[in-house]
């Protein structure tokens, strides 16, 4: 696949809407202003034309771009930008960040979260040639089926008949030959999975894909208070996802945090690829209770000519802030863009009160604008920003694992549940507030070695990467392993 999780990052960092978090990535969006024209035409060239003359006009890195590209060399419009994005992708300041979507499915998804698909996220590990399921979300039709985190799936099929293993389809055919057998992120589309799991055992399923909104929040681990004894209690918020409907959600977890006192944190972002500007934003102010107003949380640049476009923001608390002490946050190589805003934006004021747990992150301190030519349901989101903290730490490309005073190095056990104390990561976590001691992460780029401290070991599937396509939806780009 070119986009692996740790080589992809699409997620968009908006602040008002935007997309994209595929394999490890995460974009931010900002509203253009102004909004272009659209021009009549949407010929593939007429589209290139058009997205040469915003490339040019916005693109952060001009000084990357040829001189006299040829769009009549470049089948498609993602085609053509990846030739315009070639030197920048080459220096690691555009790893795939910008590309051409669809607008009608990106507004759909940061809406409410609403695809298509089985609902769940999917972990992989090529070695062994074994296919696993990290997250399944309510309301979709794979938990529904009972299927959920820890689920192998050992075969693929349109019928019991035509079942081909999993070790099969990756050694004929790759990674990509998984994402082909499950088929189009269309409703309706039906596969028969023989799938196991230590609640179940081994069984065939058949599962239709269908529409659904993601809850970004999960109402059965997503937020929860992790009683240590002792009377010491630790507040744990997962989010999958920087989508609008997030916001109030955030709220609700955190007047309840607050409400019982909690001062130690954990918050988990393993998966999270990125998403809105604005709802970073407000997650720095729901952790910024003892911030002033002239704390800076956020900056945001533009290439000098679009200077006007620059945004600082202050960390605003509400009535459901709160005031930590300490924050572990958990990180992986999918853990991008939106993601690493908010990690960023507090190391400046936590210092050794904070760590960071799990793998290094995927590394984007950049962001997208939206720019839509209507006319053909386009929208460019192209990285025309830097982003950064109250000390202007702008340029981890390599991901925070470098910028963080702590890191504790730990594995994704997905034989446990997300939120449970002994799994690998969470129990790390706990660790670090506890005080004691953890081997540090490798400041390199993508997800690290894995850290003794994983049951996962055992299963042999220490070494999992979320599952992503070479040609994500929206949804796919926002929320990595999506199926």
């Amino acid at each position: 696949m070119r986009k692996s999780v740790s080589s992809l990052v699409v997620a968009a960092l908006l602040l008002s809407s935007c997309g994209s978090g595929g394999a490890g990535g995460g974009n931010v969006v900002l509203p253009p202003s102004p909004t272009p024209t659209p021009t009549a035409g949407c010929s593939t060239r007429e589209r290139q034309d058009w997205t040469l003359a915003q490339m040019r006009e916005w693109y952060l890195f001009p000084e990357t771009l040829p001189a006299a590209p040829n769009p009549a060399a470049s089948a498609t419009v993602q085609d053509f930008i990846d030739v315009l994005t070639a030197t920048a992708r080459a220096q690691g300041r555009d790893r795939f960040f910008t590309y051409i979507t669809s607008i009608a499915q990106e507004n759909a998804f940061f809406s409410s979260g609403s695809s298509a698909g089985f609902g769940v996220r999917l972990s992989y590990d090529t070695t062994a040639r074994r296919v696993f399921i990290a997250e399944a979300f309510e309301g979709a039709p794979a938990l529904a089926a009972g299927i959920d985190r820890s689920t192998e799936i050992l075969a693929i099929g349109t019928s019991a008949a035509d079942l081909r293993t999993v070790d099969a389809i990756i050694l004929a055919e790759g990674t990509a030959g998984v994402t082909n057998a499950l088929g189009p992120s269309t409703a309706g589309t039906t596969r028969v999975l023989r799938v196991t799991d230590a609640a179940a055992g081994t069984r065939n399923l058949t599962v239709t894909k269908a529409d659904y909104s993601l809850t970004p929040v999960s109402s059965r681990y997503g937020s929860r208070i992790l009683d240590l004894g002792g009377g010491r209690r630790v507040g744990y918020l997962n989010l999958r996802t920087f989508i609008s409907s997030a916001d109030q959600q955030l709220r609700d977890s955190y007047a309840a945090f607050r409400a019982q006192g909690v001062t130690e944190f954990i918050v988990d972002l393993r998966y999270n690829g990125g998403g809105l500007v604005s709802t970073a934003n407000l997650f720095g102010d729901l952790l910024g209770g003892g911030r002033r107003s002239s704390d800076i949380f956020s900056q945001t640049r533009f290439r000098p000519e679009k200077s006007s476009n620059d945004d600082t923001h202050f960390f605003t608390p509400t009535a459901q802030s709160v005031s930590p002490v300490k924050i572990a946050f958990i990180g992986t190589g999918s853990t991008a863009s939106a993601s690493e805003l908010v990690i960023n934006g507090m190391i400046p004021f936590l210092g050794t009160n904070m760590a960071l747990v799990g793998g290094n992150t995927f590394g984007k301190p950049v962001g997208q604008i939206a720019l839509d030519r209507t006319a053909c349901d386009d929208r460019l989101r192209v990285i025309a920003f830097a982003t950064g903290n109250a000390t202007n730490n702008t340029a981890y490309f390599t991901g925070l694992a470098g910028s963080v005073a702590n890191t504790c190095r730990a594995a994704d056990d997905v034989t446990l549940p997300l939120g449970d104390v002994r799994e690998a990561s969470v129990a790390s976590a706990i660790d670090f507030l506890s005080g004691r001691a953890c081997t540090p992460i490798s400041a390199s780029g993508g997800q690290s070695a894995q850290s003794t401290r994983s049951s996962a070991s055992a299963a042999g599937v220490q070494q999992m990467e979320l599952l992503v396509p070479d040609a994500p939806t929206p949804a796919q780009r926002e929320v990595p392993g999506l199926f």
